[in-house]
This record gives C-alpha cells, sequence and structure tokens, in this order.
C-alpha cells in the first residue's frame, strides 16, 4: 500500500480468517480493504491441515461443566452450521478443493472408551449425528484396534490456501483493494472511526478495524486470552494401496496431544499432532524431522498395511485458548469498532466463518447468537 484509503472495514490478515471476514463483509455492502505483512494466504493459513469438524478440543461434556448445556450446546450447533456454510461458500469457486468427510474420534487408550461413551450419549441426546462404535465396530469399519469410538456424519476438509486466494480476489476486486507486504504500525480509535498508519506510511481511515492476524492478534491487548504452541505435519507421497475409510473420513484420537489424519484428493496423507509448548521457532523448526518420524510410527502402528513415504514435513505456531473457544468481537481496551477474529485451537477455520458471521450481524446492528458465548466477557464467568 502507498496511497492512503477511507473504508468501511480494515481487515488486518489475508489469510483464510481475514479472507472469510472480508468476503462476507464485502456481501454486506461493505467497503472493505485487506492488509498483512506478509503474503496474503502465507503464516498459519498454508501451514494448516484443514480438518473442518463440529467437535471442539473441548468434549461437550467438558463444556457443560464450563459453561451449562445451553451455552456448550450454542457452540457445538454453530460449528455444525458453519461446516455446510463453508461447503456452500467453497463451492462458488473452481479450483477450491473442498470434500464433505466423516469423523472418527477414537478412544487410543482403553480407560478413554467411558469417557467417549458418555460424549457419544450426549450428543445423540441433543440430536447430532454420531454412532457409537465398539472394538469389534472399529476392527472391521476402520482395520485397527480401538476400545470405542464415535463416528461423526458432519466433517470436511479443504485447501484454505485456494480458498482464501479465492474469496482475496474478489475482495481485490470488488472492494478498496488487498495488500500484502503491508503491516499496520499503529492504529487509533475515534469518535465514529479508526485511524490506521502503515510501515510504507499510507494512511487508513475506517470506520471499523478488524484483526485476523492470528495468534500474533494478542499483542494488542494486555490480556493474556492464550497460549501460543507449536504443532508438526507431513505429507506423504501418494498412497498405492486403496485408503479403504481414509478416502472419506478424519481420523483423530482421544489423548492430548492428538494424532490426526486425513487424505487429499491425489491420495496422499496428511498427517498432524505431537504439539508442544515450544514458542521458539529455531527449537521448534528443529524438531521437525523427529516429530515427523514419530507421526508416521503412529500412522503405521494404526494401518500398517499403507506404504507411508514423507514428502514433506513442517512445523507451525498456532494459539489455545484455555476451553477451547474462540474470541470473536471488541475488546474493552480499544472500544466497540475494534474487533477480534481469534480463531484459535484445532477449530480455526470453523471458527472463522462463524466470526465472519458474527462480525457482520454486528455492522449490521444485530447480536449474532453466539456473540456472549465467544466474547472476552466470558472469561469473567469462569
Amino acid at each position: 500500500m502507498r496511497e492512503d484509503i477511507d473504508c468501511d472495514v480494515l481487515v488486518v490478515g489475508a489469510g483464510v480468517t481475514g479472507a472469510l471476514i472480508a468476503w462476507t463483509l464485502l456481501q454486506a455492502g461493505h467497503d472493505v480493504c485487506v492488509i498483512d505483512r506478509r503474503e496474503a494466504g502465507w503464516g498459519s493459513t498454508a501451514a494448516s491441515t484443514a480438518l473442518l469438524q463440529y467437535e471442539i478440543d473441548t468434549e461437550l461434556q467438558d463444556l457443560v461443566d464450563m459453561y451449562g448445556r445451553e451455552d456448550a450446546l450454542l457452540a457445538y450447533r454453530a460449528c455444525a452450521a458453519a461446516i455446510p456454510a463453508l461447503a456452500r461458500l467453497a463451492g462458488r469457486f473452481r479450483g477450491v478443493e473442498f470434500r464433505n468427510a466423516k469423523s472418527l474420534y477414537y478412544a487410543s487408550k482403553w480407560h478413554h472408551q467411558f469417557r467417549l461413551r458418555r460424549e457419544a450419549a450426549l450428543r445423540q441426546a441433543h440430536g447430532f449425528d454420531v454412532r457409537l462404535l465398539d472394538a469389534e465396530d472399529v476392527g472391521r469399519e476402520f482395520g485397527f484396534t480401538a476400545p470405542a469410538a464415535i463416528l461423526s456424519a458432519v466433517a470436511a476438509q479443504v485447501d484454505p490456501y485456494q480458498l482464501t486466494h479465492r474469496l482475496l480476489a474478489v475482495v481485490a476486486r470488488r472492494g478498496k483493494g488487498v495488500f500484502d507486504r503491508t503491516q499496520m504500525v499503529e492504529f487509533s480509535p475515534k469518535r465514529g472511526s479508526v485511524h490506521v498508519r502503515t510501515d510504507t506510511d499510507a494512511r487508513i481511515r475506517c470506520r471499523h478495524l478488524v484483526l485476523a492476524g492470528g495468534y500474533e492478534a494478542q499483542q494488542y491487548i494486555d490480556q493474556k486470552v492464550a497460549a501460543n504452541r507449536s504443532s508438526y505435519a507431513l505429507i506423504t507421497d501418494p498412497v498405492p494401496e486403496d485408503l479403504g475409510p481414509l478416502k472419506s473420513c478424519l481420523v483423530w484420537e482421544s489423548s492430548r496431544p492428538y494424532l490426526y489424519i486425513r487424505s487429499t484428493a491425489d491420495r496422499r496423507l496428511l498427517i498432524g499432532g505431537e504439539d508442544d509448548r515450544i514458542d521458539i521457532p529455531l527449537r521448534r523448526d528443529a524438531r521437525v524431522l523427529k516429530k515427523a518420524r514419530k507421526l508416521i510410527e503412529k500412522t503405521r502402528a494404526l494401518f500398517p498395511h499403507l506404504t507411508l513415504d514423507p514428502a514433506f514435513a513442517w512445523a507451525g505456531t498456532f494459539a489455545e485458548t484455555k476451553d477451547g473457544l474462540p474470541f470473536l468481537g471488541p475488546h474493552e481496551q480499544h472500544g466497540p469498532r475494534v474487533h477480534f477474529a481469534m480463531a484459535y485451537g484445532g477449530n480455526g477455520i470453523t471458527y472463522s466463518m462463524i466470526g465472519a458471521e458474527l462480525i457482520a450481524a454486528a455492522l449490521a446492528g444485530r447480536r449474532h447468537p453466539c456473540a456472549s458465548l465467544f466474547a472476552f466477557e466470558r472469561l469473567r464467568r469462569r
């Protein structure tokens, strides 16, 4: 960005979260501008393994204990509704890999089966389309050993880099532009507007500012609301054998941190997990190959008949909240015109879709059903 701009909404962050928000606000009739200090679609978006699930890292039964049954169900149902919404959106564009899938959540330790049985019963009682599988079912349908598992009918997988660029192309063409390699240096909320200055010395005056810069957005508030973690992933060469249920089902385990596996359209397996608390890039990157070997070992233990040759491995920083929920909306430190889109945890893209709808509702003077639950104020409730 080289010139000053006036717009309705400035979105800081050109990853999948910022792209979903910018596109949604553009459709609602707002003049939208997007900036990012990196290249568009880079950062956490390029590193994402993009499993789309309504199942939050915090199980429904635990969320009930934290916030009560009504709010726990609200969170799960919002995530479940976000997946078909993402499917409809991806379907509007050519060249976006999106596939609906099922999700298998298996007990990776013997005693976890009791927790999973309670979880399955609770979800079934409230209308979620799940099946409880016993050890015989898991062996017959998936070919590995686990004492129990929950098979969910609603899940999906997406290429987030493709989706981000398709969305941003529309914003660049119909909005006030998309500018990468442009860093926000400072912002000042004023009466009726927010003033922003960039490192290119451009000035942006907007009616609303949306901070959608992933884990880096935490720097703009004094309150600590999340912890940074490192996650590791790899992708294999195309697997010559029949992938069987892995062609249409995401697989993840009950242990924390958890192993997760999904396939791609070109018959590769994308495998992730082995998260740790290291938040120093050099130390994190030095562990990538060791972590990749561990991920391959765990996957081979489940599917020994598959040829798993790693093609590429990587690591990235992600942020995690204590309750597994996002923070979406204003923070009292900056007033009502500065909106945060902290889509943290394993449901990042799903939360981003909800965040886009929530912020669009706020700008239209409506209150989204999840506004209170996903607000910073919920920390006082806990």
